[in-house]
């Protein structure tokens, strides 16, 4: 059974103070480099063999992602 991932990630002009708590966390605690953080969400699904990329992409437009906020990516595991 294959497994597929789906990222979901705010849309870049969306405000995401979660990233900006995980940005000053980082300095706080002596960490350099790190000029911005923008946090998501990881989803694993396991889909039958030739599950067409479209089901995936529709399930993560409808429950997933919001989409007015949210972008998503779609890729395969090894």
């Amino acid at each position: 059974m294959p497994r597929v991932v789906v990222d979901v990630t705010l849309k870049p002009e969306i405000l995401d103070p979660q990233g900006q708590a995980i940005l000053g966390a980082l300095g706080r605690l002596g960490y350099t480099g790190v000029t911005g953080v923008r946090q998501g969400k990881h989803f694993e699904l396991d889909v039958a063999d030739g599950t067409d990329e479209s089901v995936v992409a529709r399930i993560a437009e409808t429950l997933l992602a919001n989409p007015v906020i949210e972008d998503f990516t779609i890729r395969p595991t090894a």
